[in-house]
């Protein structure tokens, strides 16, 4: 007669952890890679889907470059675009140097060339008010004869 094995563990492992969860987890091989699918999964969504969407972005803005747009480096670099050309963009950094960068060392676009410059509104002055003269906050309590 085959002798029956005990699949129960002795004590307070047993409660904590039960033998049936642990083979029927071991029976199943996609109860052992679930957690992996849907770590890889919310990895995908919340790291690599975005940083796609910013490259593209970013290689989208650098093929628009045109002469006159206002661009900021990824040194910091402020300049003018006087042309762009396959894979350089020769920028004025001040009047008379020209200097040539690559394209993807163009960090932003401050304005284009083909956008008009915002009209700055000047902020009516409104005359100022006469100072009076502040009220003292020290009270006088002393009886008066």
């Amino acid at each position: 007669m085959p002798r029956r094995v005990s699949t129960e563990i002795p004590g307070a492992y047993g409660r904590l952890f039960p033998v049936h969860l642990a083979e029927s987890a071991s029976s199943n091989p996609l109860g052992l890679f679930l957690p992996f699918i849907l770590i890889i999964g919310v990895m995908y969504f919340l790291m690599i889907r975005p940083q796609q969407k910013r490259r593209r972005e970013a290689a989208e803005m650098q093929n628009k470059l045109g002469a006159g747009d206002q661009i900021v480096t990824i040194g910091g670099l402020h300049g003018t675009v006087v042309s762009a050309e396959d894979d350089v963009v020769s920028l004025e950094i001040a009047p008379d140097v020209v200097v040539r960068f690559a394209r993807p060392a163009i960090a932003r676009v401050v304005t284009r060339a083909d956008e008009p410059a915002a009209p700055v509104e000047d902020e009516p002055v409104a005359a100022e008010p006469v100072a009076e003269e502040p009220q003292s906050p020290v009270v006088d309590v002393r009886k008066q004869d």
